[in-house]
């Protein structure tokens, strides 16, 4: 049985939070509201859950305080009955709850701007980040969630030396946040006339998107180059000087955008990803213990890790952080955005870390 006292204290957290975003200072505040929003959703779902699992332990009691008072055998068996069906329906809830419970990472409701950049591989892995990119595309659609595309370089003979797009919806980070690492194909490129398999890399980055309240970036702290963006080899495609280039300072991180005609949109998307690159670079440093012992059962954001091979002569896909027949999935459904199964699998990896890990 789940510790009553502090399912009880989860609900009196609840009213806390409930009382303080009806505060109209409160309300009124966004740094507040960033903080107090999130938790507010979180816990409303968790007390849910709370109360249906307390309303099943007092049902299962009345039964036993009817089984024991009654002296009608017929109501007596129906109780029996009754209880048999409750007791069962315990253990499953139990463990629903106990994850329901269990410490989340707050980005997890965020939205997310996600990176793939070419690795090894010359040309074929440029083809490989635009399969990638589709692959992300057909997920994205599926789940109903929004794709904006922000800044794309594209490779000599297709593809994309990198491609860079956000993604707006419902858990977005939460559920892409497993794709952060490096992805290898093997296959047989379509240039290679003796038929040699090949392999090669690309790093997927997702990063939760962050706001200007809780980012906030002095212009002081900027160089903005802005010139002429170019298509493939170099090839003009615009006028004017609309792409933008943007050096923090400070850390020395660099974000580029050319996809607009217009210089303001580009400055608009290359802010919105400096921004998310800042927040993840600020929440690393301060989560870097968490995430380490994370990373030992799940895996991790470190884009220098292997995380999956997706090898087309044996139509398979592997996800290099799980073991046994959780491993290995179908190519073909994977590389149609099925990935639901999978991350399904690696979803349930991590919260069996959380709750090894929760004291």
């Amino acid at each position: 049985m789940l510790d009553l006292e502090k399912l009880n204290e989860v609900k009196e957290r609840f009213s806390e939070v409930n009382q303080l975003i009806s505060d109209p200072a409160i309300a009124a505040d966004p740094h507040q509201m960033a903080t107090l929003g999130p938790e507010h959703r979180e816990l409303s779902e968790v007390v849910v859950a709370v109360d249906q699992y307390q309303d099943l332990l007092r049902d299962t009691e009345e039964m036993k305080v009817l089984i024991r008072n009654e002296e009608d055998e017929e109501l007596v068996i129906m109780a029996r009955e009754e209880l048999t069906a409750l007791t069962a329906k315990l253990p499953q809830m139990e463990a629903d709850l106990q994850i329901a419970l269990t410490p989340k990472d707050p980005a997890d409701a965020r939205d997310a701007i996600m990176e793939i950049r070419a690795g090894t591989g010359g040309s074929e892995a440029a083809l490989f980040v635009a399969d990638l990119y589709r692959l992300y595309e057909r997920y994205i659609s599926r789940n109903g969630w929004k794709l904006t595309k922000i800044n794309s370089s594209a490779g000599s003979v297709g593809g994309f030396k990198e491609v860079v797009f956000g993604v707006s919806g419902k858990n977005v980070f939460g559920n892409l946040k497993y794709e952060n690492g490096v992805h290898r194909v093997q296959r047989v490129p379509q240039t290679e006339s003796s038929g040699r398999l090949h392999t090669s890399a690309a790093s997927v980055a997702v990063l939760p998107e962050a706001t200007d309240v809780e980012i906030d970036i002095a212009i002081s702290d900027l160089k903005i180059d802005v010139y002429r963006s170019s298509g493939p080899g170099g090839q003009s495609v615009n006028t004017t000087d609309s792409a933008v280039r943007i050096t923090h300072l400070p850390t020395g991180l660099v974000v580029t955008c050319q996809d607009e005609k217009s210089q303001h949109k580009n400055k608009d998307k290359a802010m919105r990803v400096l921004r998310s690159r800042l927040y993840e670079k600020k929440m690393s440093e301060i989560n870097a213990e968490r995430d380490e012992v994370r990373r030992q059962a799940v895996g991790s954001g470190d884009r220098s890790v292997k995380i999956r091979t997706y090898n087309f002569p044996q139509d398979r896909v592997t996800d290099h952080r799980l073991e046994g027949d959780m491993k290995n999935y179908p190519l073909r459904k994977i590389i149609e955005g099925e990935l639901d199964e999978l991350l399904n699998a690696l979803q349930t990896a991590d919260h069996a870390d959380r709750l090894a890990h929760t004291s």
